[in-house]
């Protein structure tokens, strides 16, 4: 397995970083536009590696789209990160021009690879990769509920005061402050629903930190996480790689599901060697299925955009 990075920023140094630590792949390359960070980043990597027992191949490319030639799997963080006060939308305008070049190069060299989408804001960024390549809907796949998730498992384990390892925990929607819905009705502990060890006042504390979790982190440090964002692009990649069908809330195309259609949002599904290979049905109540339609239109506004940057979506 081969698997590429584009950005070696923050969250992509972090992805490939967890990517070679876990031996995912046979060989990482970590690609940037900025002369040296990908060569600098990837060398210092493959130093630690002789310390962690990791064998793995790392190399660092200052845009050259050949390195990445035959890659199974990339990953692109390509794009401007937030600063405080910034929400993940006001990105749209810089970062629709970055991934749609990056997805166009990338093809050239590897045109069966999978694609997960970190850059924000990431629903449209992912419908943007999707629908300008016009790859199958299963090989373009967008990080956002895999992150929630975590971060929503999170804040119910330290609510909990128990292991996350114990918490069964997703969200859906889209990846924005007011767009994800963190499902706290089936949330569970080792089978055992959530709401029977907190009250509902708690629960909504919960659901409301995990919904700003991203800007949180963004006002205490300066700008976006990447710990965690690039622990979450390497989860998808392992899932992928390894052929896990493991079931992560990932940013799709829908078609009909959730009641949504030419959209890219985030619904559970089962991720494994050929990209996104099934959608799960969480079978939704009235109240989450309002919040979901109420997220889709918030999506479908910021997709409209892209029409008014000329970049032929």
């Amino acid at each position: 397995m081969k698997v590429t990075v584009v950005g070696a920023g923050a969250v992509g140094a972090t992805c490939a970083d967890n990517i070679a630590r876990r031996e995912l792949a046979h060989e990482v390359v970590l690609l940037d536009i900025k002369e040296g960070i990908s060569e600098g980043k990837s060398l210092d990597m493959l130093q630690a590696s002789t310390l962690l027992d990791c064998d793995i191949k790392l190399t660092g490319s200052t845009n050259d789209y050949e390195k990445t030639a035959g890659s199974d799997v990339v990953v692109i963080t390509s794009g401007l990160p937030r600063k405080p006060g910034m929400t993940r939308e006001d990105l749209i305008g810089i970062n629709a021009g970055i991934v749609k070049g990056v997805t166009e190069n990338i093809l050239k060299h590897s045109p069966d690879a999978i694609f997960i989408i970190i850059s924000n804001p990431m629903d449209t960024m992912t419908y943007l990769a999707l629908k300008s390549s016009g790859l199958p809907k299963n090989r373009v796949i967008g990080l956002g509920g895999a992150l929630d998730s975590a971060r929503f498992k999170t804040y119910l384990s330290l609510a909990m005061k128990c292991s996350s390892n114990d918490l069964q925990a997703s969200v859906i929607g889209g990846h924005g402050d007011t767009t994800m819905i963190p499902l706290t009705r089936l949330a569970t502990k080792a089978g055992v629903p959530v709401s029977n060890f907190l009250d509902d006042e708690t629960l909504k504390k919960v659901a409301a930190d995990t919904m700003v979790g991203g800007a949180t982190l963004t006002g205490l440090i300066g700008t976006s996480a990447w710990y965690a964002p690039g622990a979450a692009g390497a989860y998808m990649v392992e899932a992928i790689v390894r052929d896990q069908k493991r079931v992560i809330p990932s940013c799709v195309l829908l078609e009909g599901e959730y009641g949504q259609s030419d959209i890219c949002m985030g619904v559970p599904v089962v991720l494994g060697r050929n990209g996104w290979e099934e959608i799960i049905d969480y079978k939704l109540n009235d109240e989450e299925q309002a919040a979901f339609n109420k997220s889709a239109d918030a999506v479908r506004n910021m997709n409209n955009v892209l029409s008014t940057l000329n970049i032929g979506v």
